[in-house]
């Protein structure tokens, strides 16, 4: 099973693209951004492109994304909800399964307990991935926990749908 986790933000999307195994594989990870400067609209429209090239270069099976559920900024909230319907849009549209999972249960999954905080997520993912150094930037360590939680919540079975790896981990913006 491959799997792509979005860490959602209309400033800051984090993508990261794993595939299931013996150990887990990172083969994608970055942060797709948008200009603060640009109108709202403009800004959705721009990660829509980007989105649906980064799915259609990847062929996710899956497109897990870190539902949003609360939020102190009210307009930060509404931007951020405006992303996760645009990823999850294009990602029913390519034909991807989307799923989503609380920020809980994402830390749950990947550091143990749903009271981790980023450090820790970070830190996990890169002993899940058998990384030497950590996953930069932070969203897109985020956005493979979100990808880590779905395989871990399928469990064995998710072995079953694998197909042969890609392309390898690139950390830049989009």
């Amino acid at each position: 099973m491959f799997v792509l986790g979005i860490d959602p933000g209309l400033s800051r999307c984090g993508y990261g693209a794993v595939r299931h195994g013996r150990r887990p594989v990172a083969e994608a990870a970055g942060v797709l951004t948008t200009p603060p400067e640009m109108d709202r609209a403009s800004r959705l429209a721009e990660l829509q492109t980007d989105v649906r090239s980064l799915i259609s270069e990847l062929k996710p099976d899956v497109v897990a994304v870190e539902r949003v559920l609360f939020q102190r900024n009210v307009a930060t909230a509404m931007s951020v909800g405006q992303a996760v319907g645009v990823v999850m849009a294009e990602s029913a549209a390519a034909g991807c399964e989307v799923v989503e999972y609380s920020p809980n249960e994402v830390k749950e999954a990947v550091a143990g307990w749903g009271g981790a905080d980023k450090q820790e997520i970070a830190e996990m993912v890169r002993v899940l991935l058998g990384l030497t150094e950590l996953l930069r930037p932070a969203d897109a360590a985020d956005a493979v926990a979100v990808a880590l939680c779905h395989l871990a919540r399928m469990g064995p079975s998710a072995a079953a749908s694998d197909r042969p790896g890609r392309a390898a981990v690139g950390s830049g913006a989009r």
